[in-house]
């Protein structure tokens, strides 16, 4: 199936997401209380064409490039954390879709507006069988289970034959079982449960070794030479995850700012805390570091979009600063978020009011393996100082 459709803008994009801000925000407390995205911001997501910013184009697509991503992100996180983090999510595995064979792709995105979800942890085990693979095993942290079509797993292939090596593999929601385990001190929103494979049997054309993914080596012809596929993985995971803490952020800035002219500071002689010079150092020092995030974002979403348009080869260390840079957005925007949640006094640990929110959603995305500022910090220094990095995601 070809389809072919007007592609929005960049600013037509991040416009439509800046628009959804009001419902997202309404929805928030919903969505934590749920622990899942609200069925109505789900449907405005596809409405504003948020689902087919990494789709191909001929699949009716936008092949949105990463800036575009950034963009967009920061705006939904705005909003709520968690829904900007489930579609940088789906993001992410629904670009990892187009590097399968193209009639793997066929199915996959005839589905309109698909969510796809996944991992790269290889917590499962796989086995050869005729015609593909049968596969055991669980999977953590899966953002967005609750609303996808397909799932990108990944599982390590025992085979008598070599060593065992990690598979990457695309399977129906339908075919496994979700486990509603999402309790959680931050990023409740997401409903990031985990998803179950028992005995499943995957065709072999559904399956990909997640070596030669890493390196670059994909399945589809259609695919190859389009900018957004000439990137290795971890560089455009990376880049696609930014927007989000930015937004939560930002988001963080607008909750702070809303409630300053009504607050005093008590127990001071200070009526309105807007006019103390404490909180003038606050709300600057913050919004600093809220540039200094949107400054590595733009670095990162830069280098992978113009790697992509030359199809440059990459280097290792540019391969390791992508990851330093998405760990650099994390920290910054945590501390800014750190910053107007102590400045937002003892009242703001009511559960209704949203900087309590924001700052346990960032520091959820802190403590995510990928994105963790120390892990990626030190991986960056690593290469810097001429050693082998100590991972394959890279």
């Amino acid at each position: 199936m070809v389809l072919t459709t007007d592609v929005p803008t960049r600013e037509q994009l991040v416009r439509r997401a800046a628009d959804l801000v009001p419902l997202l925000r309404g929805n928030a407390a919903w969505a934590e209380e749920n622990r899942r995205v609200h069925e109505d911001s789900i449907e405005a997501l596809a409405d504003a064409g948020v689902f087919r910013m990494r789709v191909p184009h001929r699949y009716g697509g936008y092949e949105s490039d990463t800036r575009t991503l950034v963009e967009v992100a920061a705006e939904l996180g705005r909003g709520d954390g968690s829904t900007s983090w489930v579609a940088s999510v789906y993001w992410i595995p629904t670009w990892m879709a187009g590097l399968f064979p193209d009639h793997v792709q066929d199915e996959v995105f005839a589905t309109p507006d698909v969510r796809v979800c996944g991992t790269l942890s290889p917590s499962a085990m796989a086995a050869p069988a005729d015609g593909g693979v049968v596969v055991n095993g669980k999977w953590a942290f899966i953002s967005g289970a609750w609303h996808s079509h397909w799932q990108v797993i990944v599982a390590v292939l025992v085979a008598p034959d070599s060593e065992p090596a990690p598979i990457m593999a695309l399977v129906p929601m339908s075919d496994l079982q979700i486990v509603d385990d999402w309790h959680t001190a931050g990023l409740k929103g997401t409903g990031s449960v985990s998803t179950v494979a028992q005995d499943l049997f995957i065709p072999a054309e559904r399956v990909m070794h997640l070596g030669a993914i890493l390196s670059g080596q994909a399945a589809s012809a259609s695919n190859a030479g389009r900018p957004i596929y000439r990137a290795p993985l971890l560089p455009v995971a990376s880049a696609s995850s930014v927007g989000s803490a930015i937004g939560m952020a930002r988001g963080a800035r607008d909750a702070f700012l809303e409630r300053l002219p009504d607050r005093k500071i008590t127990y001071t002689g200070y009526a309105s805390q807007r006019e103390a010079p404490l909180t003038h150092l606050q709300v600057a020092a913050a919004t600093m570091k809220i540039d200094q995030a949107e400054f590595h974002a733009h670095r990162l979403s830069s280098l992978v979009d113009t790697k992509g348009e030359t199809g440059a080869e990459w280097t290792l260390e540019e391969r390791a600063r992508a990851r330093a840079d998405m760990g650099a957005v994390c920290r910054l925007a945590k501390e800014a978020v750190d910053t107007f949640a102590a400045a937002s006094g003892g009242s703001s640990i009511y559960s209704h009011v949203p900087i309590q929110r924001i700052a346990r959603d960032i520091q959820a995305v802190n403590l995510h393996a990928l994105m963790h500022p120390n892990t990626n910090d030190e991986l960056y220094g690593r290469v810097l100082c001429g050693l082998e990095p100590n991972t394959l995601y890279i």
